[in-house]
């Protein structure tokens, strides 16, 4: 039999009364929660799989909890690797509020692939837990076609794992929720630079050594060797080192750097490069490179520099600044060296290349070039991007305290470099990097090291056995 023709099932004025009824029964019951569209910022073309996305756009949305004794899921779960949460949320929602206030102001983005209903991939803010929540499926027919049509949508969504996605909505509740998460880097900037300060004192003695000459640079030297001079028959004796260097993976020796002229030598010393030996445990030994010859040029006529003392190591130095040393009263032969820097900056010692021959006992004047680093200013601004004015890479301020000078920085699309100004690119401000340690994960919930630690204090594995017997 017929439906009933009487009876209309499904007119313009039911479907309105019903879906009224639903948005009313939403803002009395309902939860005020921030409804968050993916923006794809990469995509693969074959798999057509997401690689890189963002989340800047908020909407608010009144929604009503299925899940009203608590959260779904699998709840939290202590792994091996830490606490692991497993929380899901079912979220109504009105079909009429979304595609009347939410869609219109999503289809002019092209970076969102679907703007006519939820999709699966958005986030969903929920302010009771202060968690984000992100949607893996959209039921639309549920209930089914009332009236012949359908009137909510039913949002599935498990907690949010966050990997290194841009997360910048401009609400401060929600963006800092993932401070403390993803793949980061502290860098640790320094605010001023100075230069290094120094003295160069001379030789008081004649009969030192003024230069160490390489005549044979030698090979496969993948350790730095050892150099020995002669002993001096009544003074110091002279020492040097040796600097390696690889070109097309042929590692020999660069250059060879006096550390003490030495004194009271009468004759030419001579120099010997020992390399550097392994024994292995069968009783074999291997010499780490061979060949490198070098001799020495003595002077026994006149001062020259001694060594140098360092005053001031200076601040922000991204590479080692050239030294100047003052000419010698006689003018016969001016000094030159090398100077050194450590991953912090600053200068720790200063290697001779040529001793000098003809100055006055005492010091001579010795001049560092200039730092690298810039005067620091400003305050980095969270989730703002930072870019290295050398390097070129960016990536976005988790975190700054500026009492420790540390810049906590996620989504790098590069590797920063030590000593060059990091910029921030909505506050201006602007500092250099003393150091950069190796970037970390960040999870607020890993707890691998602590249940190592608690491990170790239970079984002693340095035993073989640590089951067995002892």
């Amino acid at each position: 039999m017929a439906l009933n023709p009487f009876f209309l099932q499904g007119s313009q004025s039911e479907q309105r009364l019903v879906q009224d009824l639903i948005n009313e029964q939403l803002t009395i019951y309902g939860v005020e929660v921030t409804y968050i569209p993916r923006k794809v910022v990469n995509k693969k073309t074959i798999f057509r799989e997401v690689t890189a996305s963002k989340f800047d756009d908020n909407f608010l949305l009144e929604a009503y909890v299925n899940t009203y004794e608590g959260y779904d899921g699998q709840g939290d779960i202590m792994t091996k690797f830490g606490v692991s949460l497993k929380d899901e949320l079912t979220l109504t929602i009105s079909k009429e509020r979304f595609e009347d206030f939410i869609s219109p102001f999503m289809a002019g983005d092209s970076e969102i692939t679907v703007s006519t209903r939820p999709e699966e991939g958005d986030l969903v803010y929920f302010p009771l837990g202060q968690r984000l929540f992100e949607v893996k499926f959209v039921e639309h027919e549920k209930p089914f076609y009332q009236l012949g049509k359908n009137y909510v949508y039913q949002l599935q969504c498990e907690l949010f794992e966050y990997e290194d996605e841009v997360i910048d909505t401009s609400i401060d509740e929600i963006d800092e929720t993932i401070e403390d998460q993803g793949f980061a880097t502290d860098l640790v900037l320094f605010s001023l630079g100075t230069n290094a300060v120094g003295s160069a004192v001379t030789s008081a003695n004649s009969g030192y050594v003024q230069k160490l000459w390489l005549n044979n640079d030698g090979y496969g030297y993948t350790k730095n060797p050892t150099v020995a001079i002669t002993t001096s028959p009544t003074g110091d004796n002279a020492t040097a080192v040796a600097i390696t260097t690889s070109v097309s993976n042929i590692y020999s020796v660069k250059e060879l750097l006096i550390t003490n002229v030495g004194s009271g030598y009468t004759v030419v010393p001579t120099v010997t490069i020992v390399s550097a030996a392994t024994t292995a445990t069968n009783g074999v030994t291997t010499y780490h490179g061979v060949g490198a010859a070098a001799t020495a040029t003595l002077t026994t006529v006149g001062a020259g520099i001694s060594f140098v003392g360092l005053t001031t190591v200076g601040a922000g130095y991204s590479y080692a600044p050239t030294v100047t040393f003052g000419t010698p009263s006689s003018g016969v032969g001016t000094a030159t060296g090398t100077a050194f820097i450590n991953n912090a900056g600053v200068v720790t010692s200063v290697y001779l290349s040529d001793a000098g021959i003809g100055y006055s006992t005492g010091t001579a004047t010795i001049t560092f070039g200039a730092s690298q680093s810039v005067t620091g200013v400003g305050t980095y601004q969270f989730n703002e991007i930072v870019t290295g004015q050398n390097s070129g890479t960016t990536g976005r301020v988790k975190n700054w305290d500026i009492d420790t000078m540390v810049l906590r920085v996620g989504n790098e699309n590069g590797v920063f470099y030590r000593g060059e100004t990091i910029v921030g690119s909505a506050s201006s401000a602007k500092y250099s990097i003393k150091s950069v340690p190796e970037g970390e994960n960040l999870d607020k919930y890993d707890q691998n090291t602590d249940i190592e630690t608690e491990a170790d204090l239970i079984l002693d594995f340095s035993e073989s056995n640590p089951f067995g017997s002892v």
